[in-house]
């Protein structure tokens, strides 16, 4: 079973995540709301995928995405992106996500880029 690690600073999109992926056989391994306990988590839990929320505070999601693939160059992580936020998804693209998911998004679109993702 695969386990994903969610980062969004909104509690009820943490909780809609983690509702989508526990129904779908997937181990939510933890949650984190903002870039800073994403980066610590995902060292200690070491998930196999990481949801990852652009605008957080404290730190946002391009610049944990930046130290977590400094961690591990494989991490796989999705970002959640609002409407709007293209230019952030480029380069959070560039910088290593494997894909995003814009909000307010279906559930189909949530496992389809998990699942193209995990291979």
């Amino acid at each position: 079973m695969a386990s994903v690690l969610i980062v969004d600073d909104a509690a009820f999109m943490r909780m809609m995540i983690k509702d989508i992926l526990t129904k779908n056989n997937y181990e939510v391994a933890g949650e984190a709301a903002n870039g800073d306990e994403a980066v610590q988590k995902y060292e200690e839990l070491k998930p196999d995928l990481v949801t990852m929320d652009i605008t957080m505070p404290e730190k946002d999601g391009i610049e944990a995405l930046k130290e977590i693939r400094k961690i591990n160059p494989d991490a796989k992580i999705i970002m959640c992106s609002a409407m709007g936020q293209q230019s952030m998804v480029i380069d959070a693209i560039q910088s290593g996500a494997k894909d995003f998911i814009v909000k307010p998004f279906q559930a189909d679109r949530v496992l389809e880029a998990i699942q193209k993702v995990l291979g």
